[in-house]
C-alpha cells in the first residue's frame, strides 16, 4: 500500500513538474508578446526631397509688392534677383531658364506664390527683364535647383491652400467646412494692403502625400495648391505673389 502510494507521489510530481515545463516557454512568449505590444516606436519622416528640372510658366511682380514684407519677413526690392514659389526652402537658389529664348537668370527664393493655376514662380521685375519676360508678361520656364538650404524632417511640412480673402468671415466659414469634412484646416493672416487671410488645409510631411489631398479638394471643392508650411516662423510677415483674392 506504501509501494503504491510513493508510486502515484512520484508519477503526480513528474507530470506536475512536466507541466510547468511546458509553462515557462508559454510564459515567457506571452510575456514578449505584451511587450511588444506596449513598445512604442516612432517611424522617421523621410529626408525631404528638393525636385529639379520642374517646368510650368513664371510670370513676374512689382508694384504695389515692392517695399512689403515678402514671406520669409524680409522687404522685397523688385530690382533685386528674387522669386517667389509654392514649395521651396526660402533660401533656394534656382535657375530659371525661360525655353523660348533660352536665356537663364539665377533667383533666390524669398515669397510663397504663385497661386494661380499652372504657374510654377513668380519673378521679381530685375529677373523678369533678365530673361525678356516682361513684355509678354507669363513664359514657359524650367526650374534647375543650384543650392538649397538643409530642412530637418522634423520642420518639413506641407499643407494645401484652399482659398484666401480680404474678409475674415468668409475665410472662417470655409475653414470650418474643410475642418469637417478633411480633418485639419487653419486660417493664416497674411498682412499687407490688402490683408489676405488663407485658408490651409492638413499637414503632411511629403509634398506627395500634399498632392493627394489638394487632388482631392480640387475635384471636391475647387482650387487647392500645395504650399509648404512655413507660417510659425513668419506668421505675420508677407506679401503673397500672384494670389487672387476672392
Amino acid at each position: 500500500m506504501l509501494a503504491r502510494r510513493s508510486r502515484v507521489t512520484i508519477e503526480q510530481m513528474a507530470s506536475r513538474a512536466a507541466i510547468a515545463l511546458v509553462a515557462m516557454p508559454l510564459a515567457g512568449l506571452l510575456l514578449s508578446s505584451c511587450a511588444r505590444k506596449h513598445r512604442i516606436t516612432t517611424n522617421a519622416a523621410p529626408p525631404p526631397q528638393i525636385r529639379t528640372g520642374e517646368t510650368g510658366l513664371a510670370s513676374w511682380y512689382g508694384h504695389p509688392y515692392h517695399g512689403r514684407a515678402a514671406s520669409n519677413g524680409e522687404i522685397y526690392d523688385m530690382e533685386k534677383l528674387t522669386a517667389a514659389h509654392r514649395t521651396l526652402p526660402f533660401g533656394t537658389w534656382v535657375r530659371v531658364t525661360n525655353l523660348s529664348n533660352d536665356k537663364t537668370v539665377d533667383v533666390r527664393i524669398i515669397d510663397r506664390g504663385p497661386f494661380i493655376d499652372g504657374r510654377v514662380i513668380d519673378l521679381s521685375h530685375a529677373a523678369a527683364q533678365a530673361i525678356d519676360l516682361i513684355g509678354p508678361g507669363i513664359a514657359r520656364v524650367r526650374l534647375d535647383i543650384l543650392s538649397a538650404p538643409q530642412i530637418t524632417a522634423a520642420d518639413n511640412w506641407y499643407g494645401v491652400q484652399a482659398g484666401a480673402f480680404r474678409d475674415r468671415d468668409r475665410a472662417e466659414h470655409l475653414r470650418s467646412t474643410m475642418e469637417r469634412e478633411y480633418g485639419m484646416a487653419r486660417v493664416v493672416l497674411r498682412s499687407g494692403s490688402p490683408t489676405l487671410w488663407r485658408v490651409v488645409v492638413g499637414k503632411e510631411h511629403s509634398e506627395e502625400a500634399a498632392n493627394v489631398l489638394a487632388q482631392r479638394i480640387r475635384a471636391e471643392v475647387g482650387p487647392a495648391f500645395v504650399v509648404r508650411l512655413d507660417e510659425a516662423a513668419h506668421s505675420s510677415a508677407g506679401s503673397i505673389a500672384s494670389q487672387p483674392e476672392e
